[in-house]
């Protein structure tokens, strides 16, 4: 299965570079990961190395849908504090 990168990617071009297999490319409205060329970085890497570098969270899915880097995994912010605090500000 392949890796697949959702909206929300800024096509900032980190992960483009650091793909072992060349899978993805640019493509608008965001990058895309070809899901012929994609090996996951089975063999190659410990962790995917797309998901190690991109700076958006939750924008690089798993063959079952799950953001390789949920919310809150570079943040530190734990989702519902984020949400919490969006709708306080909201609320002003």
């Amino acid at each position: 299965m392949a890796y697949q990168i959702v909206e929300g990617c800024v096509n900032c071009w980190a992960c483009a570079p650091l793909c072992p297999s060349q899978a993805i490319y640019e493509a608008k409205p965001h990058f895309l990961i070809d899901a012929v060329l994609c090996t996951e970085c089975a063999g190659e890497h410990p962790d995917p190395q797309c998901a190690s570098i991109c700076p958006i969270e939750g924008v690089i899915l798993d063959s079952l849908g799950v953001p390789l880097n949920p919310p809150g995994s570079l943040t530190g912010i734990p989702p519902e504090r984020l949400a919490a605090a969006r709708a306080e500000i909201q609320a002003r």
